[in-house]
């Protein structure tokens, strides 16, 4: 980020949120989109130096203008900024417009989680999902998190998309030659199918999700909203996408909320496992073990094809290529 002229605390950031989004296992939002980073900066799609602004404000609410800048910068400078309103009137909500690609929705969930809050986090995203009973895209995948603490540094955090898979996972078969599973995409245009598979399955439900995501952020914001947002790998133009940032302090209500959750949460955890070698969990499971399992390993292990295009990456901007541990 840097080789393309991005300042050091800005490409500080992107690398956090890249090698975080790994490091949890949402690998299709951490080393695998550098390269686009890179080229949204290079190509004039995003202004690498630019810095959020405030348009409107109340005591609790506020509406941000990322002015094209890069989407980590505007939703960390949001989530802040809504963190700032919960510790003093118990919640903050802020919407912010003209950002771009902030990577994993559950990066600022947490950073109001670590503040002792309930975080939400949301963000639309380009139109490559089909609405439910449609051919072509019109949604994006329009992630949702939220995080919530609970006793001994436990914690509930969803992340998740509301498309069946993300764009990576069906690009990662494209590069492997592999066919794609018509639960995912249409195999006629293409586009990603709604949480919940094809239709007459629930992906109503799926794409109900997506709209509501899109109306916190697209609508409220007056960022681009559905198909107004750019086109999958226009590099060139600005994305204008828009996000939603909530934090709530839960002492504002009933007290005892993080025992509670503790409670409910392990009760789940030590439910009889429809399959003995799969134990259940909870959202947030998932990340801690994967970060344990790098913790072990000593590192993340990233896919071969994955790696040479990094490397060519390296070569463009005359950079150092990475320098693999095995």
């Amino acid at each position: 980020m840097k080789a393309v002229g991005t300042s050091e605390s800005h490409a500080d950031a992107v690398a956090i949120c890249l090698t975080q989004a790994d490091y949890k296992g949402h690998l299709c939002e951490g080393l695998y989109q550098l390269k686009t980073y890179v080229d949204e900066v290079e190509y004039g799609g995003c202004d690498k130096d630019a810095v959020p602004t405030i348009l409107k404000e109340s005591p609790v609410c506020a509406w941000v203008d990322g002015n094209n800048g890069l989407g980590v910068i505007v939703a960390n400078f949001s989530m802040n900024l809504a963190i700032q309103k919960a510790k003093k009137c118990g919640i903050g909500w802020v919407v912010a417009k003209r950002s771009n690609n902030y990577g994993i929705a559950g990066m600022y969930s947490l950073k109001a989680l670590d503040a002792g809050f309930l975080g939400l986090s949301f963000s639309n995203a380009t139109p490559l999902v089909a609405p439910s009973r449609a051919l072509e895209g019109a949604l994006g995948a329009n992630p949702i998190s939220v995080a919530a603490p609970a006793t001994n540094e436990d914690y509930f955090l969803l992340d998740m998309s509301t498309a069946t898979v993300a764009h990576g996972k069906v690009e990662i078969l494209g590069r492997k030659k592999l066919p794609v599973p018509t639960e995912w995409a249409n195999p006629v245009t293409g586009a990603l199918t709604p949480l919940g598979g094809s239709d007459p399955s629930s992906n109503y439900k799926g794409f109900g999700l997506a709209m509501f995501v899109e109306i916190l952020c697209g609508i409220l914001g007056d960022s681009g909203y559905g198909p107004y947002v750019r086109r999958y790998g226009d590099v060139h133009q600005a994305a204008n996408i828009g996000h939603c940032f909530i934090a709530v302090n839960p002492n504002y209500f009933a007290p005892g909320f993080e025992e509670r959750l503790s409670d409910l949460m392990n009760y789940i955890r030590n439910m009889q496992p429809a399959d003995p070698e799969r134990p259940v969990i909870v959202p947030g499971d998932f990340e801690r073990q994967h970060m344990s399992t790098v913790d072990h390993q000593g590192g993340i292990c990233y896919a071969k094809d994955l790696v040479k295009i990094c490397q060519m990456l390296a070569d463009r901007l005359n950079v150092t290529h990475l320098s693999p541990l095995i």
